[in-house]
């Protein structure tokens, strides 16, 4: 059975414990997302204001975003998902093994299918397995949840419909756990993004707990741009979902069909840049906070940006941060590594 509990966020943990007694598959709600328009209004015009302008990422994901980006995965050209996949499909009977049984915890889960090579390794070596999927697209976590105790009944699930901060409070009543951060959405964070977000892992994380992390490696810079420049145009489609979305949730009354969908290689920072480019100025309206803001034709707005990494840095990296490299998985080709990390107590380390 798969049902919705509300909770403030103060509560929340007292309310996951209960739904862990109740053996039942629940997704709650975080109170950071009961007002998820008015957050997505509030968003947008902070990222209007900046200069360069650039929005959040996290609003691309809402029911018809989440369903663009599982089409992009299926793309030839997307070769992230099938590469992580295979690498999991691999290597997860290992893994259950190095942690022993925990409980799994993932970040940013979306269909949680790639997911499903853990739980199917951790049941056959376990007697209880407990999943954790934490989201901001409540469909995703919907499907997902029905997907999984559909396959895996005696699977325990219960998600979150909230951001990463929303799970970090439940990982000390989880312990011990497996945090699981595939897809390479750390690529998604710029440096000091990430510089806040390994201390709030850590600093929550139980000595002890092990971090499995999927990350996107540097190489030849077609093989990049094409993932994200798909000749079917599904990830054109996906970016502009978000002008959309600001039509459908803010009233913004943007022409989508002057709106185009740009994405190329920055070498000099290491990452893909996405942005959605204006070919005729335009205004962009947010009625429920009263503002209009102006953009030139030509003008360029950030949507998002997905970093490729170098493995030995990624374990330089999070060593700093009291995670100790346990194991490195990638593909035949070295498209692609899965790190498996070890929680560690840190002595001295970025803060």
């Amino acid at each position: 059975m798969l049902y919705e509990a509300y909770s403030n966020h103060d509560c929340l943990r007292e309310t996951f414990d209960a739904a862990l007694q109740e053996q039942q598959n629940i997704v709650l709600q975080a109170g950071s997302l009961q007002d998820p328009v008015k957050s997505f209004a509030e968003s947008v015009c902070e990222g209007l204001q900046k200069k360069p302008r650039q929005l959040e990422c996290r609003f691309l994901y809402d029911a018809q975003g989440s369903e663009l980006y599982e089409k992009i995965c299926s793309q030839p050209e997307y070769y992230l998902t099938r590469t992580e996949a295979s690498i999991l499909q691999q290597h997860a009977n290992e893994i259950s093994r190095e942690t022993g049984p925990c409980h799994l915890i993932e970040l940013g889960s979306g269909s949680s299918v790639k997911t499903d090579y853990l739980l199917s390794a951790y049941q056959a070596h376990y007697a209880t397995v407990c999943y954790t999927p934490i989201d901001i697209s409540a469909t995703a976590l919907k499907l997902a949840g029905r997907a999984i105790i559909t396959k895996r009944p005696d699977v325990q699930v219960v998600g979150i419909h909230g951001t990463y901060n929303d799970s970090f409070q439940l990982f000390s009543c989880t312990s011990p756990a497996l945090v699981i951060f595939l897809g390479s959405t750390l690529g998604n964070f710029n440096e000091e993004e990430e510089h806040a977000f390994w201390p709030d892992i850590s600093q929550h994380m139980q000595t002890g707990d092990y971090l499995l992390l999927g990350v996107d490696l540097v190489k030849d810079i077609p093989i990049l741009e094409a993932a994200y420049n798909d000749a079917a145009g599904v990830t054109a489609a996906f970016t502009r979902n978000y002008f959309a979305r600001m039509n459908r949730e803010l009233g913004s009354s943007l022409d989508l069909d002057h709106i185009r969908h740009v994405a190329f290689f920055n070498p000099e920072k290491s990452r893909m840049e996405i942005f959605l480019e204006f070919t005729e100025a335009q205004e962009i309206h947010i009625e429920s906070l009263q503002k209009t803001f102006s953009v030139a034709q030509g003008e360029m707005l950030q949507i998002e940006i997905s970093r490729k990494f170098h493995l030995p840095e990624v374990k330089d990296n999070l060593q700093s941060y009291g995670f100790e490299p346990v194991k490195t998985y990638t593909d035949d080709k070295g498209w692609f590594g899965l790190l498996l990390f070890q929680k560690k107590s840190l002595k001295s380390g970025k803060y």
